[in-house]
């Protein structure tokens, strides 16, 4: 894929294969700021009870709660409290690296905000970019740990073009907002009659390796009638639409293909290809 990348103070410019530009807004500070004290406050939360309960089945009554860390820190052997920074390290850069993998380069804290960690070339994240991203969040975060104040992860973003921090420099991974003034809804796209059933290549076949039978039949039908109906959008709501269809599907099939040639619109043509093709077979 072609990775001519322009940028602009707000805005990371990404040619396509296709030589578009795909504009993606780059996430404030305040943004990422109010997304990542959301996720701390849920990650603080479940630590405190899940350790209130542990206490509460080692036999500590209400009362002897609230000394119960310091009696345990200063009796516990020195492997145990080994132990438990360890833990809280996995749990402090595991809920970031989970909810990443799993949600599409989102937490809850991003959902909430409408923020996505995707690659500097515009491809879905994999679990490669959430893991190397949110080990280095310790040194993000620092000098707090236990608080974290991400001090420099600030003064690395202010002087990042790409409002990266450390993190994302190294995994080369964006924070980006998601405007939904970009392209049009998908209920906007597929509210007119179809006018052209014919499913045809337009696109350079791009070769792929993934399980097409792990799809459902609601993206079958979401990539289908994009396909049918791509031909009542601009150039520019095209692709669009063709990279928000392609990359949650990419997101769940973890395909291999070859950089080169590649297309959103071609995958989505060659996957939907495959679906018919198996089904065909299967019947």
């Amino acid at each position: 894929m072609s990775r001519h990348i322009i940028q602009t103070e707000e805005t990371l410019i990404i040619e396509t294969p296709e030589r578009v530009p795909l504009e993606f807004a780059l996430a404030s500070i305040g943004n990422r700021f109010l997304a990542v004290a959301i996720d701390h406050f849920f990650q603080f939360l479940s630590m405190f009870l899940l350790a209130w309960f542990f206490m509460w089945l080692a036999g500590y009554t209400a009362e002897q709660l609230v000394d119960a860390p310091e009696a345990l820190m200063g009796q516990a052997p020195k492997w145990t409290i080994a132990v438990l920074i360890v833990i809280v390290f996995l749990i402090f850069s595991g809920y970031f690296i989970l909810f990443e993998w799993l949600w599409n380069g989102q937490t809850p804290g991003k959902r909430l905000l409408k923020l996505r960690v995707i690659r500097e070339d515009g491809r879905p994240l994999t679990l490669w970019e959430a893991v190397a991203r949110n080990l280095l969040r310790i040194a993000d975060a620092a000098p707090g740990f236990v608080i974290p104040i991400y001090s420099i992860g600030l003064i690395v973003i202010f002087l990042s073009d790409r409002d990266q921090r450390i993190g994302d420099i190294f995994a080369g991974t964006v924070v980006i907002r998601e405007r939904t003034d970009e392209a049009p809804t998908f209920a906007e796209t597929f509210s007119n009659a179809i006018r052209d059933s014919a499913f045809t290549r337009v696109q350079a076949k791009v070769e792929v390796g993934a399980n097409v039978s792990m799809l459902n039949e609601r993206e079958v039908e979401v990539v289908e009638s994009f396909l049918r109906r791509r031909w009542d959008l601009t150039d520019r709501q095209r692709l669009w639409m063709a990279w928000r269809i392609a990359l949650p599907i990419m997101y769940k099939l973890k395909p291999s293909y070859s950089v080169e040639g590649f297309t959103y619109e071609g995958f989505l043509e060659e996957i939907l290809h495959r679906f018919h093709t198996k089904q065909r077979f299967l019947n």
